[in-house]
């Protein structure tokens, strides 16, 4: 028995798309590439992924640099410079200063206050912890 290699019996779920999908016993019309909602390719889908997580280093980045930027204005290093150039600091109040600054709020309000408030503020906050003791 001889075969006719021209003639190829293709079985019939062989995903050519012409036949008749059948599924739960309902009968489906074939779908045809660009019927219906198109679907991303995968390699769109891992380009805006790409993308994505690109965006989200670049944000976390800059984050990161205005922290860093935040912490070097508010820096033990900066409030000590300022509390050098003060007058009519003494030797105990110096010395409590430089503990206070170990408290990164403490370090914003005394950089962030005007420099005439400065000795007021620490001499206030100087009476109030020795009361504690």
């Amino acid at each position: 028995m001889s075969v006719d290699p021209t003639f190829v019996d293709e079985d019939v779920s062989s995903g050519s798309g012409d036949d008749v999908n059948m599924l739960d016993g309902h009968k489906r019309q074939p779908t045809t590439p660009g019927s219906g909602r198109r679907k991303r390719s995968r390699k769109a889908t891992g380009d805006a992924i790409v993308d994505a997580m690109l965006e989200i280093a670049a944000a976390s980045k800059m984050r990161a640099t205005a922290i860093m930027k935040n912490e070097d204005r508010f820096s033990i290093s900066r409030c000590i410079k300022v509390l050098d150039e003060m007058q009519g600091v003494d030797q105990r109040l110096y010395f409590f200063a430089l503990d206070l600054f170990e408290n990164p709020n403490a370090r914003e309000t005394f950089i962030a206050l005007k420099s005439e408030k400065r000795l007021t503020w620490l001499q206030g906050k100087f009476g109030s912890s020795s009361s504690i003791v």
